[in-house]
This record gives structure tokens, C-alpha cells and sequence, in this order.
């Protein structure tokens, strides 16, 4: 059994900055990957971006320039460092924790960008 809890989330001005965490605990061996995702309420929940354990990210183009995402592997922690926050960037962040042959999601934290 994996938990995943994200952390983190809060109000932000447009232009803003938020980090968020999420750190995974429980019976894990090895992590593939960890990655950020984001929903807005109706909508169908976006990939934000992914480091794997080998370090190598990946982001979606909207926020590229904007987050960076990281890790500390030996913590099973992962973060997003959100900066220049915009309005659109307003969703529940959810944490997903990719192991071997399991996927497992935090519950998500609320990011809300507005002036």
C-alpha cells in the first residue's frame, strides 16, 4: 500500500509563485516515475510534468519556462515549483507516483490563481 499526499496548494496573485510537494510513503521499493497533473472541474485532467528516477522531465508546453519540477528520491518527494502564476493555471494538482506495475494518485491540492 502507497500513500501519495500533495501539499502545497493555496491562493496565488497572478504572477505569483506556489510549491508543491508530494511525497509518497508506504511499501515502495522503486519509483519509475512521479508526476504532476492538474483538472479543472468539467474538464478532462491535464499532464503537467514528469520526472523519472533517472531525473529527465518533461513538461506540457503551456507551463514550460514557468514550472520545474524535481525530486528527491531518496525522500520519495517530488515537487513543482509553480512560478509566474497565471488565472489558467487555476485546477486541483495531483501527485501521481508510478511504480512498478502500480500507478497511484494523492488526492490532489488546490491551486487558485486570481487577483
Amino acid at each position: 500500500q502507497v500513500q501519495v499526499e500533495e501539499s502545497g496548494g493555496g491562493l496565488v496573485q497572478p504572477g505569483g509563485s506556489l510549491r508543491l510537494s508530494c511525497a509518497a510513503s508506504g511499501r515502495i521499493f522503486s519509483i519509475n516515475s512521479m508526476a504532476w497533473y492538474r483538472q479543472v472541474p468539467g474538464k478532462q485532467r491535464e499532464s503537467v510534468a514528469a520526472i523519472t528516477s533517472g531525473g529527465t522531465t518533461s513538461y506540457v508546453d503551456s507551463v514550460k519556462g514557468r514550472f520545474t519540477i524535481s525530486s528527491d528520491n531518496a525522500k520519495n518527494t517530488v515537487y513543482l515549483q509553480m512560478n509566474s502564476l497565471k488565472p489558467e493555471d487555476t485546477a486541483v494538482y495531483f501527485c501521481n507516483v508510478r511504480l512498478p506495475y502500480y500507478n497511484y494518485w494523492g488526492q490532489g491540492t488546490q491551486v487558485t490563481v486570481s487577483s
